[in-house]
């Protein structure tokens, strides 16, 4: 029986054991990246409709390195806001250091 999470703060050590792969971090990060650049691109220009890119941008980077790199099921089947809010704090504790992409 898989564990219940019921805290952001209780799922994320779950979440870096999940994406311990180096390529998978580094498509995650690239794939978070490029949802921040979109989502504010689009709403600086007003080009709301790339807003529905998001999904596909962020997924599809995190799902690769999950599926070919990882070799597990995404948490995001699971746990999606744990997982979402999880790829954002991963993102920006990369960004700074604090976790590393190997």
């Amino acid at each position: 029986m898989e564990k219940k999470y019921t805290s952001l703060k209780e799922f994320y050590p779950y979440y870096l054991t999940e994406h311990q792969n180096p390529t998978s971090r580094i498509l995650h990060f690239i794939g978070t990246g490029l949802v921040v650049v979109v989502l504010a691109t689009s709403l600086l220009l007003a080009k709301y409709a790339w807003l529905a890119a998001i999904p596909v941008i962020g997924y599809g980077f995190a799902w690769v390195g999950h599926f070919f790199f990882e070799k597990n099921k995404p948490a995001t089947f699971t746990y999606p806001f744990y997982s979402l809010a999880s790829d954002f704090i991963l993102f920006f504790d990369l960004l700074r250091g604090k976790e590393k992409f190997s």
